[in-house]
């Protein structure tokens, strides 16, 4: 069984910024539906396979604090983190939040990480950071990995 993170930056923004932040060695992939994906396998040393792909008219809707939150971004990218559950805490998680602190301290577009596509952990809506469904999974050691 698998864990996915997803990170989903609101906007027009060109796949291969958001690859040189997570995996500057991801490669494209052909799509049936002639959509751009750029991937990379970073088992070995980040406990994740991450996948980039952008649309139009987006639609998300996770739990957040005990309430539904819904968004719907006009375009936006996602960056998929895909890992195992036996390297998710020791390896994939913090290697993951660390790349997604790259990306926030990168790009200034909203943003949101949600977890398996029914959790969401973390927002950030005009430039302002805020951490969701806290209690299941933040650890005070990653603090220093995402910015305020």
């Amino acid at each position: 069984m698998s864990i996915t993170y997803r990170l989903t930056l609101a906007g027009d923004v060109p796949l291969e910024l958001v690859a040189g932040l997570v995996a500057p060695g991801a490669a494209e992939t052909p799509t049936p539906a002639g959509n751009r994906l750029l991937s990379a396998n970073l088992n070995d040393e980040s406990g994740f396979v991450v996948s980039i792909t952008s649309g139009r008219h987006g639609y998300y809707e996770a739990e957040a604090d005990g309430a539904v939150w819904a968004w719907e971004p006009e375009a936006y990218v996602d960056i998929g983190f895909h890992m195992r559950k036996d390297t998710l805490t020791e390896k994939g998680r913090p290697h993951m939040l660390r790349a997604v602190g790259r990306v926030l301290a990168d790009r200034s577009e909203d943003a949101a990480l949600v977890l398996n596509d029914n959790w969401l952990m973390l927002t950030r809506v005009d430039g302002v950071i805020r951490r969701h469904n806290e209690a299941d999974w933040y650890d005070e050691a990653y603090d220093g990995f995402l910015p305020r």
